[in-house]
Order: structure tokens, then C-alpha cells, then sequence
């Protein structure tokens, strides 16, 4: 061998150790009372998981870059000045569907008049399985997907794995549901996995936009002269902007300026996952979602993916999502190699 494939391989040799080395120490921090648990990344507060009763379902808000900045909407639980206030049910990152055995999980929020409640499901988390510290931080839990009886439909149970460096983030979820009674995903539009991006992560928009649910519920998201909003996103099949809505691909980023940052924000399937590649639930006001179980929609009604669970049966979703800072925001080479490697994990 040469000196220059030596001195190569001695070079790979240094990188790799330097990337390992540059793993940060993840801390888990409870706080049983308040329900929840701060999840620390090299000191720095990353996100909460917040689990009270005061809220529909379980969420990980606010979550932030490797160098602090929120990358999710304040509204509704911490409002900013200027944060859109349409969509109360869109808080941090969190995982339900809008029709299970008939019942909405999605769009169910304190906004929800109390007698119209009966239409709409709850997931309630009941214990913290694992805590643990380290190079790659671990949460799992459980929870319960119920009526407003508190009947149990599914059961799920949750792990995060949390990592990080100086520039990135790394959340992996992966969430098994067990069905207590025969369950049914209806295919429906609103699902899976859910993220609301801060204002700046937003694409920006001229005109008012009109988004009415299976209900008839009409929500209106104000266009305008925005001088905020400079996000756009970008499918592993080359959709770009608006265009990604509806799409399926192996992964999907949005991407802007926040401050001086470069900022981007991606979601990675799994190909054990149902109906792989999935479906991009992304909205250019900042909504971003996985949802392959939207298939009616997402293909103008030529094909649905309905999810049968009979009782005692169960599913397993995976999803990786990471979180980049910098000069330069996750190219689709590194996301290849990132998609690539989330697929050998089991």
C-alpha cells in the first residue's frame, strides 16, 4: 500500500473518531409532578416530553437546533409574536390519526366544544417504561388510545432515541400499537406523524388558504406580505415547495434561513413501515407530516390504505427525524446515506 492510501485511510480513521467523539451527552430530566421530562443534548435543553392530562396527546415541544433555536410554532401552549394561530391541535411533534374506528385523534384540542367531544379520541399516557442517559438518550412509554369514556382501542408503546452534536439533532421514534378491540385506520388524510415549524420554516404565501376536515370544520390560514416566512421543502424524488404535498419518497426535508442558521428539519421512513414508501402530508403554512395511511386523498380517490387490527394484534411505525444547523443545510447525498443507513435498523 502506498503512503497515500495510507495517509487516506489514516484521514478516515480521524474523522470517524472525531465524529464519534463529537457525540453528546443526552440527560433525561423528570419531573413526575408537571408530567414531563427535559431532554438535555450536551447541556442544552433540546425538547420536552410533555404528557399531562391538560392535553390531547403526548408531545415533544418545543424542539430546538443543536445551537438553541426553536425550530417548532410557539402557538398554543408558548404564543411569539407573529406565530400564526390557526390549527390549535398542532403542537411541537407528535403521532395520532384523524380516524380510528371512526374517531378523529388529529384534530381533537381544547378547541373542541364540549358536545361535539364524543367525535373525537384521546391518547393518554399512563407510565414512563425506560429512562436512560448517555451517548444516545432513551424514552419509551406508554399509552392508551381511548374514547372520551376512557374504552381502550389501542395500546402503544412508544421508545425515543435522542442524539446529537454541535450541529445536529436526531430524534428516532418507533411506536408499536396493539389493538384492544378491532381496530380500523380509516384512510384519511390527517396522520401520522405530525411536526408544526416555526413561522420562519413556513413557505410564504400571497393568498388566504381554506382547509375544511371530514367534519366540515373550515379553517382559514392568512396569506399576506410576509417577510418572515423562507422555507421550502424537498423530497428523496425531487419535489420541491408545494409540490411535495401528496408524494410519496423515502424522505423529505424543509429548509430555511433562521437568523444567521441554515436550518433543516428532515423525516426519514422506514421500510418496514406500512405502505413504504409513505405519503408527505406537508403543507406549505408548516404543517409537516408522514401520513401513509392517506393513500384516497393523496392519489384523487384511484386507491385508499385501510389498516385493519384485529384484537390483539399489532403494527409498528418507525420514523427518524433530524435536525440540522449551520452554513449549510442536509444535502440529498447525506440524506441518502442517511435514509440508507435507518433502514438497516430494526
Amino acid at each position: 500500500m502506498n503512503k497515500f492510501k495510507i495517509l487516506g485511510c489514516a484521514a478516515a480513521m480521524a474523522a470517524l473518531s472525531t465524529s464519534v467523539m463529537a457525540q453528546q451527552t443526552v440527560n433525561l430530566v423528570k419531573s413526575a409532578k408537571d408530567k414531563k421530562i427535559d431532554v438535555m443534548i450536551g447541556g442544552k435543553l433540546f425538547t420536552t416530553f410533555m404528557y399531562p392530562d391538560s392535553l390531547e396527546k403526548p408531545v415533544l415541544y418545543p424542539i430546538s437546533t443543536a445551537n438553541g433555536t426553536v425550530v417548532t410554532r410557539g402557538f398554543p401552549l408558548n404564543p411569539k409574536p407573529g406565530d400564526p394561530t390557526d390549527h390549535p391541535h398542532h403542537i411541537g411533534l407528535w403521532f395520532n390519526f384523524e380516524n380510528l374506528n371512526g374517531l378523529d385523534f388529529w384534530n381533537n384540542s381544547y378547541a373542541i366544544p364540549a358536545a361535539k367531544k364524543s367525535q373525537y379520541g384521546w391518547v393518554r399516557t399512563d407510565k414512563i417504561t425506560e429512562t436512560q442517559n448517555g451517548k444516545t438518550g432513551v424514552l419509551a412509554y406508554h399509552a392508551n388510545w381511548t374514547n372520551q369514556a376512557k374504552d381502550v382501542i389501542l395500546e402503544e408503546s412508544t421508545r425515543y432515541e435522542f442524539s446529537g452534536d454541535a450541529n445536529q439533532r436526531v430524534i428516532d421514534r418507533i411506536t408499536t400499537l396493539k389493538a384492544d378491540q378491532d381496530a380500523v385506520f380509516n384512510d384519511a388524510k390527517d396522520g401520522l406523524l405530525g411536526l408544526r415549524l416555526a413561522h420562519e420554516l413556513q413557505i410564504p404565501a400571497a393568498q388566504d388558504q381554506k382547509f375544511t376536515d371530514d367534519k366540515g370544520n373550515v379553517t382559514i390560514v392568512k396569506g399576506g406580505t410576509d417577510k418572515v416566512a423562507n422555507g421550502n421543502y424537498l423530497t428523496s424524488e425531487g419535489k420541491t415547495g408545494d409540490d411535495a404535498w401528496s408524494t410519496r419518497g423515502t424522505w423529505c426535508k424543509v429548509f430555511g434561513k433562521m437568523g444567521a442558521d441554515s436550518v433543516s428539519i428532515a423525516i426519514i421512513d422506514h421500510p418496514q413501515n406500512p405502505n413504504y414508501p409513505t405519503f408527505w402530508h406537508a403543507r406549505g403554512y408548516g404543517l409537516f407530516a408522514a401520513n401513509p395511511l392517506g393513500e384516497k386523498i393523496f392519489t384523487n380517490g384511484k386507491s385508499a390504505k385501510n389498516l385493519t387490527l384485529k384484537k390483539g394484534e399489532s403494527v409498528t411505525f418507525r420514523y427518524r427525524v433530524v435536525i440540522s444547523n449551520g452554513g449549510k443545510t442536509l444535502s440529498s447525498a447525506q440524506l441518502n446515506t442517511m435514509a440508507a443507513n435507518f433502514g438497516k435498523t430494526k
